[in-house]
């Protein structure tokens, strides 16, 4: 069943009352232009973002001459586990913050209701259509609003409808946090204005001023335009000052265009900008080409192309909650209400925030997508290389969206350019190196305003080769051997900054000093705090995933003989994984005891996931191990900390510890609230919001039902009990192969596998399956049952369990 053929309530967020907060309004982008839509009857507020409107501009070089020293007083201090003095020097290694992602502005409708109650209220997001909508009636006289964001038009149109002739009259007008102006152009609203040079994080708080508005150079702080331009049918348009004003119309669409002057990561948004009112003007005019429901129906068709490739159907007998308004479902799934519809709508959500805020070349979604209404965001809204971007596209692979990968492989591009030279100036090394923090203009150095920043988090200095990563993943996953050519050198030149960067021990292995496990800290000696310390455990894993696929792509390539022999070289001497004494996998290259056993990070089984170098189905005991640190760490957290751990649970075959993770990360979060959980909005509450447990909350559900990290097919690896009915078509798994599943009584009925590529296809079930045309059946082994074919290119497999006289509850997930 394609998604299109789900019911429309399946697909909707709704409820029965405006937004009162930021976390209750509902999101539209295309990728580029946000919208945050309250829903409000009278006086409506749509918050804008556009995706490249951040504050700065290029980064410097040789931010800080004297790191390169300090690198080698910190080893120094290692040797000598000297841990308190290697934390003091880490601090002169630091180097400036990154910029953050600014709010555009704010449109504000004044619909006059002459003094009407309002009645029959309801807003909704159709995620399937990409359309935020807001109906209500006023005496007698039925109101409907429809708010999108066109990727086809690049504009975001609201439209404006009632169900009598000449009953909308309202006010207009736009507004800005940023300094800009405002006027009233030929009845278009024109907006125009100027970003800060420099703004510090929301965290930091020593400076006398942590926005700066000009920069002497003329280099940093870029232009932006915002442009609303009316079409009225029937009434009156009158215009004064900022504000334009309608009168008794029947029809009103609103075309809302924007645009920055940013030009490139390495490009003065100043004086080397683009036109942003050109620009902004030349989607206007185009867009004016188009009538209202043409403008819909191309968005619309835009839309369903990518999210129709996907659908979900869990428990589909279940009771039908869909009527519930979305606050009062999630209210109640919290206290423990079975709402496998609910279930079904997050997974899809993820999918629509994706697609909504991953479409722009150069700015992939970042900690908020495209939604931010904040001059100092949350973590400057940037991109959280510790983990927290790379969350951001967990799903787009597996979950059908591959194209929507290039906003992030072109970020990747530009942190390759700059990380050279962070990599030559910081550590005199080859290659590139990126830190814990980036934004729009590929900031690589380790930030912390020249020491004061905490080495935990700021000197964290494995964002290049786990960035690569995601590389080597879009190869597997499309098999685009033209993509892998382009983009191998990158993934060499991350590995070659590792090489320089590893250091031997004593005992002869290789070792990462300085090292963070972000970010945490242990306790050494006398109940010490410590958290600099040498060869963590996630490094370790980080360095042999990062050598295996290097290794994997020259291969494939057939280059670099030499250079794969050293890297293959260099993994056999790395610090073996260890075992500590209460059985979990050591996070530090010691058994230091944790000072927060429960941290929200578990950056040590980056080895189980996203990487695949444990496996309960390969190294069994140190799955046993991961499972133990799993069970210490516990089952609570921040919002994308529970997504991670639902990865985790999946990647261990336990579905029904995974299942509980994922009922936490759907608690409802209200404003004041401490715990993770999701908004009355669906958006993942750390607190406050990020939108990476979304993503990886969507990733989690696709582990539990298709896994394909092991060079395999693994269906149904961990699907709890819960879900004893379902179905999912679209799925993507590792060598381009399409999977739809079906199972009932918690066990396969059929699957069907469609190979994009062609080639050895191996299948890995809970229960024996056979693929009728081709004579081939399942083997039993340790774990399941296991089949491999060659598969033809384009060709369509339908598998069935083996014996057609089993009844379905007989075919148990174990």
């Amino acid at each position: 069943m394609s998604a299109g053929a789900q019911p429309g309530g399946a697909l909707t967020l709704h409820y029965d009352k405006p937004a009162a907060v930021w976390t209750e309004a509902l999101p539209v982008g295309n990728g580029r232009l946000g919208a945050m839509v309250f829903g409000r009857a009278g006086e409506e507020l749509i918050q804008l973002n556009e995706a490249t409107l951040w504050s700065g501009g290029p980064v410097g070089t040789n931010i800080n001459p004297g790191a390169f020293e300090a690198l080698g007083r910190v080893r120094e201090a290692l040797g000598k586990q000297d841990y308190a003095q290697a934390y003091a020097l880490s601090r002169q290694m630091q180097g400036r913050y990154t910029e953050g992602f600014l709010p555009l502005g704010d449109l504000m409708l004044r619909q006059d209701l002459k003094g009407g109650d309002v009645r029959d209220y309801r807003r909704s997001l159709d995620i399937r259509n990409g359309i935020q909508a807001t109906t209500f009636s006023v005496n007698g006289v039925h109101h409907q609003r429809e708010v999108f964001a066109s990727a086809p038009d690049q504009v975001v149109v609201v439209r404006l409808q009632a169900s009598q002739p000449h009953q909308i009259t309202l006010d207009i007008e736009t507004a800005s946090q940023l300094r800009s102006s405002s006027s009233v152009d030929q009845g278009m609203l024109n907006l125009n204005g100027k970003a800060p040079s420099h703004v510090d994080p929301n965290y930091v708080g020593h400076n006398a001023q942590p926005i700066i508005q000009e920069d002497p150079a003329a280099c940093r702080g870029m232009r932006f335009a915002l442009l609303v331009k009316p079409v009225v049918r029937d009434g009156e348009m009158t215009q004064q000052g900022s504000r334009i004003s309608i009168r008794g119309a029947s029809e009103v669409h609103l075309l809302v265009s924007a645009a920055t002057s940013f030009n490139g990561f390495d490009k003065c948004p100043d004086s080397a900008g683009k036109d942003a009112e050109a620009l902004a003007r030349s989607h206007m005019e185009l867009a004016l080409l188009r009538d209202a429901a043409a403008l819909r129906a191309a968005h619309v068709a835009d839309f369903r192309r990518l999210f129709d490739r996907m659908s979900l159907s869990i428990n589909p007998a279940a009771e039908d909650r869909s009527t519930l308004p979305t606050d009062k479902r999630l209210q109640e799934y919290t206290a423990g209400q079975e709402d496998p519809g609910l279930e079904a709508l997050y997974v899809q959500f993820g999918r629509y925030l994706l697609i909504s805020s991953s479409r722009t070349r150069g700015a992939p979604a970042n900690l908020q997508g495209i939604w931010n209404k904040d001059v100092r965001p949350p973590w400057s809204s940037n991109y959280t290389t510790n983990i927290n971007v790379q969350m951001n596209y967990w799903p787009v692979e597996s979950a059908n969206l591959a194209e929507l990968f290039a906003p992030l492989d072109d970020l990747i591009g530009n942190l390759a350019v700059t990380g050279k030279e962070t990599a030559a100036s910081y550590y005199r090394a080859p290659g590139w190196a990126v830190h814990h923090n980036s934004d729009i203009w590929a900031s690589s150095n380790p930030v912390g305003d020249l020491g004061k920043g905490d080495p935990k988090w700021a000197n964290w200095a494995m964002g290049s080769p786990w960035l690569a990563r995601h590389l080597w993943e879009h190869y597997q996953f499309t098999g685009d051997r033209a993509y892998l050519q382009r983009t191998y050198p990158l993934m060499k030149d991350a590995a070659r900054f590792l090489l320089a960067w590893l250091q031997p021990n004593a005992d002869g292995h290789f070792v990462t000093a300085p090292s963070t496990s972000p970010e945490n800290d242990f306790y050494y000696g006398d109940r010490r705090r410590g958290n600099v310390s040498v060869a963590s455990t996630m490094d370790m894993g980080i360095a042999r995933d990062l050598f295996d696929n290097v290794s994997a792509a020259s291969e494939i390539l057939g280059v670099d003989a030499a250079f794969r022999s050293q890297l293959r070289e260099a993994r056999a001497k790395l610090l073996p994984f260890q075992i500590g004494a209460k059985g979990q996998l050591q996070e530090w290259n010691k058994d230091f005891e944790e000072v927060e056993p429960r941290h929200r990070h578990v950056s040590h089984l980056y080895a189980l996931h996203p990487a695949r170098l444990i496996s309960p189905l390969s190294t069994p005991e140190l799955a046993a191990a991961a499972r133990r640190t799993l069970e210490l760490r516990g089952d609570d957290g921040t919002g994308w900390s529970l997504a991670w751990k639902v990865n985790f649970w999946a990647r261990l075959f336990d579905g029904d510890h995974a299942y509980k993770l994922f009922r936490n990360l759907l608690r409802l979060t209200k404003p004041g609230d401490k715990h993770g959980g999701a908004y009355a909005n669906l958006f993942d509450a750390h607190p406050p919001f990020q939108i990476d447990g979304n993503f990886a909350g969507t990733a989690g559900v696709i582990e539990m039902l298709l896994q394909s990290q092991n060079g395999e097919l693994h269906l149904l690896p961990a699907l709890p009990n819960a879900w004893k009915e379902g179905k999912v078509s679209g799925l993507v798994g590792r060598g381009n192969y399409v999977v739809d599943i079906t199972w009932q009584a918690a066990g396969l009925t059929s699957a069907r596998i469609t190979s994009r590529l062609g080639g050895r296809c191996v299948i890995r079930s809970p229960v024996p399956v056979r693929i009728e045309k081709l004579g081939v059946r399942s083997t039993m082994g340790k774990n399941g049952h296991t089949l491999s074919f060659t598969a033809s290119r384009g060709r369509t497999y339908v598998l069935y369990p083996a014996s057609d006289s089993e009844k379905p509850n007989r075919f148990k997930n174990n």
